[in-house]
């Protein structure tokens, strides 16, 4: 639940990004990207008044039993969810907004040579679900990424088509909701996920009901955290919920959502990524079709140049995981034999999974296609960049530059025996697994 500028330049310091020879240029550019900064959903917006009402409750109850509230402080005492009385929720923020649109100006900056071709809906597709914050952001990307380029008004805007897919029918941007098999899955270890947090949030209440000598309760820590997130990222508040948690609070409600993500949408089980297939076959089949275009040499403007996907974090997650990004050590090597993963190692062990930086708003994944001269090893190379910045990738022996040869063998075929209606085919035992954790 982060908000993009404030996660993206977070990158592996010690590792050195491939020099890219100047005769290898872009031919196609892939793009998956997360929705930019959202305002809270509706049943979220009323577990803010919830709170609210539960902390006013609380002052009520000490002033009436003379009990100090010296510790508490002043904000909390006097507090309303700044969404009380909002009838709507989930839709894309201004500040989501400018993310994308910066995004789309930096994308077209970064690869001129992609970007060059007179707007056509087929050599620059853009597709998102049915969500109105997804397709408002492939909106406001496109409207930076075109900017300038048009002929409407003083800002010379583009006009640009954006596809979306029906909510039945979408096994490429919304895998996760067309399959029965993990909606099942997710459902029935949301429950075991939840036993999991739990003495974490204990702890944590514990701590700050002592600190703070006020009747904190679970759900109220639970609450707190997410008002921390969001007066954060939409409000720029840091000195309110926020500050309540010391560092180390912080560390362990960091980690406890990245368990959580980890389970339900990412390695913790296989079945979270091998049900994006449908996801990776497209950006697959359309790098195959652009080096067909250059090898029949079809003529500038008459092929597709980039393809650009606009979803969610249900999408970005499980994608990274079909290319190998954020893992461990042999964990590769792990997840090529189909054995199960150990969850993120807990504060202060360092890690390298965290859903703030794998997925947050606004997150993205592009996969850059480049055309290299015939006396290179490779006439075609992929290059992975997470966040705009180029990304080891495991199966290409941890480099960012991949020959494209190799990373169809290496990362693409061994997730291609795995059938988007085969597994998600609710008659089949699916359902009934355990994920594929060694420790829940």
């Amino acid at each position: 639940m982060s908000r993009y500028g404030a996660v993206k330049d977070i990158v592996d310091s010690s590792f050195p990004s491939s020099d890219i020879p100047d005769a290898c240029t872009p031919l196609h550019l892939n793009l998956v990207a997360r929705h930019g900064t959202r305002s809270p959903t509706k049943k979220r917006m009323r577990e803010l008044e919830k709170l609210a009402s539960h902390i006013r409750e609380l002052v009520k109850e000490a002033n009436y039993n003379n009990v100090s509230l010296q510790k508490v402080p002043a904000w909390l005492q006097q507090w309303e969810s700044p969404w009380k009385g909002k009838l709507k929720g989930g839709q894309l923020d201004r500040k989501g907004e400018e993310e994308l649109y910066q995004l789309g100006i930096r994308v077209r900056e970064r690869f001129p040579d992609i970007f060059n071709e007179e707007y056509h809906p087929d050599v620059y597709p853009i597709r998102t679900t049915h969500v109105p914050r997804a397709s408002t952001s492939a909106v406001a990307f496109g409207m930076g990424l075109f900017s300038g380029k048009g002929s409407l008004g003083p800002g010379f805007h583009q006009a640009f088509a954006v596809t979306t897919e029906s909510r039945a029918s979408d096994i490429i941007l919304r895998f996760f909701d067309s399959c029965q098999t993990y909606k099942d899955y997710r459902k029935n270890h949301e429950l075991a996920v939840n036993k999991m947090k739990e003495p974490i949030l204990v702890e944590i209440t514990s701590a700050l009901v002592k600190r703070y000598e006020f009747k904190f309760t679970i759900h109220d820590i639970s609450s707190l955290w997410f008002l921390c997130k969001q007066e954060s990222s939409l409000l720029d508040i840091t000195d309110q919920a926020c500050s309540l948690f010391s560092p180390t609070e912080v560390a362990l409600l960091e980690w406890m959502d990245d368990l959580e993500v980890f389970i339900l949408k990412g390695y913790g089980n296989a079945l979270n990524y091998r049900i994006g297939v449908p996801l990776l076959k497209d950006v697959v089949q359309s790098m195959d079709q652009a080096i067909k275009a250059k090898e029949d040499n079809h003529a500038p403007g008459s092929y597709e140049k980039a393809r650009l996907r606009f979803a969610h974090a249900e999408t970005v997650v499980p994608f990274s995981c079909l290319l190998g990004l954020f893992l461990e050590g042999s964990d590769f090597e792990r997840i090529q034999k189909e054995e199960p993963l150990n969850l993120p190692p807990k504060p202060p062990q360092n890690r390298k999974w965290r859903g703030s930086i794998v997925a947050p708003f606004a997150g993205n994944n592009m996969l850059v296609l480049y055309s290299c001269p015939a006396n290179f090893s490779s006439k075609y190379a992929v290059q992975v960049i997470h966040n705009e910045h180029p990304i080891p990738i495991p199966g290409c022996d941890g480099t960012d530059f991949c020959p494209f040869e190799v990373f169809k063998e290496r990362i693409v075929r061994p997730h291609l025996k795995h059938d988007y209606n085969t597994l998600c085919n609710v008659n089949l035992d699916h359902s009934k697994q355990k994920p594929e954790t060694s420790k829940l």
